[in-house]
């Protein structure tokens, strides 16, 4: 490998870096040529180093690697090394709920995820609703730290449920918590986001969750909400409490910075709800779902589920403008971002982007230690009439079909390397390769002197296990392929060594979940089995 290709990323770095000194802050004008940082500012950093794009204002201040070519930066990594770091994320789970009588329509899930951000700020959740008996599965990309997405990947799915409830089951729920009774189960996680930093405010968090329930009870309605409208009221109720939790005076200090930090930081979401036949995706931001589709005569093609809520979206660009006036309409989206700071127009928290001056300010004169919690009050130029970001989702409904094969749900530090179809085609390549490695299991006698023979002539010609979980394979590739779509072992060595501050020029946080679809089952629904 060695020191050509580390020497190539680190040195480009360097020239790719220019920054203009204003106020109080550095506004940098990096872009990585295939990774775009959602926030363009960052923290003052002393004159005699140059400040790292390290994707928010909320981070932990970072300086920029000033290493020479001539460091060792132990790039050597061994196909095991390389397996290892990749595959330390991965998640899988086989769906196995028959109480129906009728297979589940999906038949299992792979997910993984890769770090360039320290600490990572993506986060996903995998939760079946007691209540429905659908399946969610949601992908939530934190950006200005990783508290925002940790708090959503923690509630939303919470409020769907609650959302879908019956009026019968509220008014059960209701009365657990006046008589002070344990609450009917609400989710079973089958990939949780993690442990809670949060534990010492779940109270406040049922709290406002309750508060939901109680108004959706003196609605009346015998049945909830229905799915489109469900997802589209809880990804707002939840914004709205992230934001009324802050302002609310809390006494205890943990609870009031905890909230604080979820607040000014930020995440885009994207969810996915399965129940039977019926799939629907809320999106919010610039994650991305797809499905994978394979027509009767075996070709595979891509049907896109969401759409990217950015600049490059003349419907979302369209939007904006309605919602502000036309004064603005040259500054409302500046070099691609929206205010110039932010490249997605969709996301829960950032306040600074929804919040009045007045409020902001009001909100972090109350003695909170704002450089202590790398909470900075900043305000973009032109910031007239806020607010200019919503968590609205845009939500899509699709009736599956026998031939949709597998869903893809990812954050956009996976999109940002591949396309749908290269998507597509690595997720059929794995299914191929997984099909024919049972082939061949069938075809051979079972012989552990044959099999031990073939694991050594494996080893000798440097081949080595493929990847049991696809989406370990999407982001092998992700980060290994060149710019003809062709994997480079150097390449991919590269991208897992680079040190912490340079990770993030050259990639972001990749997160993916891959739900495999059973047609049978699928089929079924439609024979009236």
């Amino acid at each position: 490998m060695s020191s050509t290709v580390s020497y190539w990323i680190l040195n480009s770095t360097r020239n790719s870096i220019a920054t203009l000194q204003g106020g109080r802050r550095l506004y940098s004008r990096y872009v990585s040529n295939r990774n775009k940082l959602k926030w363009r500012l960052f923290s003052r950093v002393p004159p005699t180093l140059n400040s790292s794009p390290c994707g928010g204002f909320t981070l932990i201040k970072a300086y920029r690697h000033t290493s020479t070519e001539e460091d060792d930066f132990h790039l050597q990594l061994s196909p095991e090394q390389i397996n290892e770091a990749l595959r330390a994320g991965e998640s899988a789970h086989k769906i196995l709920d028959l109480e129906s009588r009728v297979p589940n329509s999906v038949l299992r899930f792979e997910s993984n995820q890769l770090a360039a951000n320290s600490p990572v700020e993506d986060r996903r959740g995998v939760a079946s609703c007691l209540q429905t008996n659908g399946l969610m599965f949601g992908i939530f990309d934190g950006h200005g730290g990783h508290a925002c997405a940790q708090a959503v990947s923690e509630r939303l799915f919470y409020y769907v449920a609650v959302s879908l409830m019956s009026h019968q089951t509220l008014e059960h729920m209701e009365g657990a918590m006046e008589s002070m009774k344990p609450l009917l189960p609400i989710l079973h996680w089958l990939k949780h986001p993690g442990d809670s930093i949060y534990k010492d405010v779940t109270s406040v968090h049922l709290d406002h969750l309750r508060v939901y329930w109680q108004e959706l009870l003196d609605l009346h309605m015998e049945i909830g909400l229905s799915i489109e409208e469900a997802l589209m009221y809880s990804f707002q109720r939840l914004d709205s409490d992230i934001s009324l939790e802050i302002q609310a005076p809390l006494e205890d200090e943990v609870t009031r910075n905890l909230s604080l930090q979820v607040a000014f930081s930020g995440a885009t979401a994207c969810m996915a709800h399965v129940d039977g036949i019926h799939l629907h995706v809320a999106n919010a931001g610039d994650c991305r779902a797809i499905l994978g589709v394979q027509e009767d005569n075996g070709m595979w093609s891509c049907l896109p589920l969401t759409r990217d809520h950015n600049a490059w979206n003349q419907a979302e660009l369209s939007r904006l403008k309605r919602e502000h006036p036309e004064s603005e309409d040259r500054t409302i989206i500046m070099e691609d971002r929206l205010l110039g700071v932010l490249i997605p127009c969709r996301a829960f928290g950032d306040v600074q982007l929804k919040w009045s001056k007045e409020l902001q300010r009001s909100v972090l004169e109350r003695g909170f230690n704002t450089e202590a919690l790398n909470i900075y009050q900043f305000t973009p130029p032109h910031y007239y009439t806020p607010p200019y970001l919503t968590a609205e989702p845009e939500v899509t409904y699709h009736r599956l079909r026998p031939q949709d094969k597998f869903l893809v749900l990812a954050s956009d530090g996976l999109w940002d390397m591949l396309s749908n179809e290269d998507v597509v085609r690595l997720v059929v390549g794995h299914l191929t390769e997984a099909d024919q490695h049972k082939t061949d299991l069938a075809q051979r006698p079972a012989n552990l002197g044959l099999m031990q023979s073939l694991l050594l002539q494996r080893k000798a010609s440097g081949l080595h296990e493929a990847d049991q979980n696809a989406a370990t394979r999407l982001i092998r590739h992700a980060i290994g392929n060149n710019e003809y779509g062709e994997m480079e072992a150097e390449r991919l060595a590269a991208m897992l060594t680079l040190p912490e501050d340079l990770a993030r020029m050259y990639r972001d946080d990749i997160t993916v979940t891959v739900v495999y679809f059973n047609s049978e089952s699928i089929g079924a629904y439609y024979k009236g089995g």
